[in-house]
């Protein structure tokens, strides 16, 4: 496949007499427009532009405010403008001590500002993401920072093209936005990240339409080292997880997501649409490639067993020691267990919890709840208690509101 030029002036806008040109780079389908301080030199400048050819959009939208002055101890400047549906203004104001933080800098306060502007619109995985040259199938690697997604996308990416490093943002029917960032590299101890652009780095570009094809996180574990031996690397192991589990190892990972509509079910209807959540546990990258490719051959959908429970309680007041459920941002039931979103946190109940969730709809005293779960669970000696304690717990996390508390 044609890897992409690293032609300096892509993304190169209009000059100033008096100042660098400007930058017009599109981010997740937001348009930012940056402008450098006096002290960031045209080489400084081309670098970044070659960093973020990929990422090039065409044409200036609007004019970003003059990049504050340099000072003795942060001399290097930016500014950045973008039109903004969820902020006013859409303005940034960057300074460093450096330019390898000022572009780290960048890279990150551009992707926070784009993954505001989508959420509640696209699923967005903190994740690397590659695709299949031929399909369009993208493998989102879902993992923490600093725990391997650009290692794993600057290897993968030389077989499959290169989606992002760090962010894979999926629309409502499958398709995958691109975000070919540059890639974030590591340099020593306490030194800024380095951004190197795809194209630097011989990284495969990915076809102009893409879908999810399969959800992956990574299990990166350091060689099991012997007395007297030298350290052999992990050999790859691909597992599928349940879904329950899968889902509460991903939500962490994601952003915004509580701000999507039922952004439970959503996720597990993606999950769904992928055939599930795989675990890769690894020690060495160059392993990635064999033990994933399976994946690009993968059978599509498979039903998952989960489903919806109702969400709203019975309005009207509660008397005093009674309770009853709140009404969540969303819930599923996966098997014999519930978990329950309110706002961004999410609990999982197992035991009698889900029975207590669903006998609290309306308010209940504590005798007629240990009646209700009797009925399902049974009333085996003890059990009064233990539905209270459960009960206490669930209070705790909110789950339940109790009356005159």
């Amino acid at each position: 496949m044609k890897q992409a030029s690293n032609n300096p002036a892509a993304g190169k806008a209009i000059s100033g007499e008096d100042r660098h040109d400007l930058l017009c780079v599109d981010v997740l389908g937001t348009r930012f427009v940056i402008s450098w301080g006096h002290a960031v030199t045209a080489e400084q400048w081309q670098r970044m532009a070659t960093a973020w050819e990929r990422c090039a959009g065409a044409g200036v939208p609007m004019i970003p405010p003059a990049p504050m002055e340099p000072t003795e101890t942060l001399p290097f400047s930016a500014s950045v403008a973008y039109l903004s549906q969820a902020y006013d203004g859409g303005t940034l104001a960057l300074q460093a001590a450096s330019f390898e933080a000022l572009a780290e800098n960048l890279t990150s306060r551009l992707t926070l500002a784009a993954i505001l502007e989508n959420a509640g619109r696209l699923i967005m995985l903190h994740a690397c993401g590659v695709a299949s040259p031929e399909s369009g199938g993208v493998m989102a690697l879902v993992a923490k920072s600093g725990t391997g997604k650009t290692t794993a996308a600057s290897v993968l990416a030389r077989t499959y093209g290169y989606v992002s490093d760090e962010t894979v943002a999926i629309g409502p029917e499958g398709e995958v936005v691109p975000y070919p960032k540059p890639l974030s590299v590591k340099q020593g101890p306490g030194a800024p990240k380095k951004q190197l652009g795809p194209g630097e780095l011989g990284l495969l570009p990915a076809l102009p339409k893409m879908f999810i094809q399969s959800i992956v996180l990574l299990d990166r574990v350091d060689r099991p080292g012997r007395s007297g031996m030298q350290d052999r690397p992990v050999a790859p192991v691909l597992r599928q997880l349940p879904l329950a589990d899968g889902l509460l190892a991903l939500v962490p990972e994601l952003s915004s997501q509580s701000e999507m509509d039922e952004p439970l079910q959503s996720l597990c209807r993606l999950i769904e649409s992928v055939g599930g959540i795989w675990q890769v546990t690894y020690s060495e990258a160059a392993d990635l490639p064999q033990a994933l490719e399976p994946l690009f051959r993968s059978d599509g959908p498979v039903k998952a067993a989960w489903e919806a429970p109702g969400l709203n309680g019975a309005p009207g007041a509660i008397p005093d020691g009674w309770v009853r459920r709140v009404t969540p941002r969303d819930a599923v039931k996966v098997d014999d267990d519930l978990l329950v979103m309110l706002d961004s946190e999410i609990v999982r109940l197992g035991g009698v919890g889900p029975a207590i969730w669903e006998a609290a709809a309306g308010a209940m005293s504590l005798e007629q709840l240990a009646e209700e779960v009797g009925r399902v669970h049974g009333r085996d000696e003890g059990y009064r208690t233990a539905v209270a304690a459960a009960v206490g717990q669930l209070v705790e996390k909110s789950i339940l509101e109790q009356g005159g508390a």
